[in-house]
């Protein structure tokens, strides 16, 4: 490993092999106050290198480390050309959804979201999945939750896949069913264009949609299993969920990446659409649980465990190595090196799981910066360090449509 520059605070961080400290004239170096500046007034739309976010009261009411995590978009990618913008709901706001997208359009907004009557445990998550597909297909770019901690180089993979004219590949996310939590493609992009029609269709059926509930059952789906497994339940407030609860659960959580899937799998000869072999030619798929999950695979999705190790100070010089720092040396080291982002995940995990690693850093102020820990080391690198190569995609086969006939038709 090699030495990393000296940091604000004095501490001299180790850059894994395959990273290197992108130059200082490449970053924006600023204040905390002069990026979030920028942030608040970007400039208008003028190409397809736009970093989406949504968070429904704005950037400025953002929880601190999420705040932390944009931040790191704009220092390592907005002197590439890239305009990084936090989408809101926000009355008055410049970054208001309807400066950029038509809210009396049918086409682009179901009526719960135009008249804000979206209810249930997780309603802004639900209009947060509702902006992502719209802004994608007006202006084109990255839509990323605000919990995606980018690692590896985004324009890289951008300028040599969807940014090239000569490149096949049009829609970039993470594992084969697309995780809506990271999604990037040119305007106008025809996998997006069917995913969110069939999405607005469920949020239409019976006179109109306020909740998500229920929407596994929708006969516009009926060809698809449900999500998750037959193995995982959980218990709250002494009652046991069984796996077909939470599956049921799970699937109306994520019902737009229900969406996705149905899409991908549809055959409608009258649509001129081929969802398997399209996957096969233009769809870039990152590896899901290495590219964005890697710190759950070893630690065991102990979202506790995660926070005890990342809050752990390094070792001092001379200072010998205990079992606890050498796992979170690991985690720090492994998810710089192969991981193309870091998921920090809140929403339903938290009834399933528990505390994550998100939980805790939202409520211990501060955790993830705290000069010396390992969180701290992996923030400076996400912020200031690059990989050398990008994560190769994963191979798809064309397989036998999940559906054949047209998308809006009940199967």
């Amino acid at each position: 490993m090699q030495r990393g520059p000296i940091t604000a605070t004095g501490l001299n961080y180790e850059i894994p092999e395959g990273l290197y400290a992108v130059p200082d004239h490449l970053l924006d170096l600023r204040p905390d106050s002069d990026v979030d500046h920028d942030l608040l007034h970007p400039r208008a739309v003028t190409d397809e290198k736009n970093i989406w976010f949504f968070w429904h009261s704005g950037f400025t009411k953002m929880h601190p480390y999420h705040q932390r995590t944009v931040r790191a978009y704009h220092r390592r990618f907005s002197k590439l050309g890239w305009v990084i913008r936090v989408v809101d709901r926000e009355p008055g706001s410049p970054l208001h959804i309807e400066n950029f997208l038509d809210l009396h359009d049918p086409g682009t907004f179901p009526d719960a979201f135009r008249n804000g009557t979206i209810g249930g445990d997780y309603a802004l998550q639900h209009y947060s999945d509702l902006v992502r597909l719209p802004l994608l297909l007006n202006y084109g770019g990255v839509y990323a939750d605000v919990g995606m901690v980018q690692i590896g180089d985004l324009d890289r993979l951008w300028n040599e896949t969807i940014g090239n004219p000569e490149s096949p590949y049009e829609v970039i996310s993470y594992g084969k069913t697309l995780a809506n939590y990271f999604l990037v493609s040119n305007r106008n992009n025809a996998l997006f264009a069917r995913c969110h029609r069939l999405l607005l269709a469920l949020w239409a059926a019976d006179g109109g949609k306020t909740s998500t509930e229920g929407m596994h059952a929708t006969p516009l789906l009926k060809s698809l299993p449900l999500m998750g497994s037959d193995t995982l339940t959980f218990t709250e407030n002494g009652r046991v969920y069984t796996p077909d609860e939470v599956k049921r659960m799970l699937t109306d959580y994520i019902i737009q990446g229900q969406a996705m899937t149905m899409v991908m799998g549809l055959v409608d000869e009258e649509d001129h659409w081929d969802g398997p072999k399209y996957c096969c030619e233009h769809v870039y798929a990152i590896d899901f649980i290495v590219g964005s999950q890697l710190i759950n695979e070893i630690t065991d999705w102990n979202g506790p465990r995660q926070f005890e190790l990342m809050s752990l100070s390094l070792p001092k010089d001379g200072e010998d190595e205990s079992d606890e720092h050498k796992q979170a040396r690991e985690i720090v080291e492994q998810c710089l090196t192969r991981s193309f982002g870091f998921k920090l995940a809140t929403g339903l995990i938290l009834r399933v799981f528990g505390d994550t690693l998100s939980s805790l850093w939202r409520k211990t102020v501060g955790s993830d910066i705290v000069p010396g820990t390992y969180a701290h080391w992996f923030r400076y690198a996400t912020a200031n360090w690059n990989q050398k190569d990008i994560p190769p995609p994963l191979e798809f086969e064309i397989t036998e449509p999940i559906k054949r006939g047209p998308l809006l038709r009940e199967a």
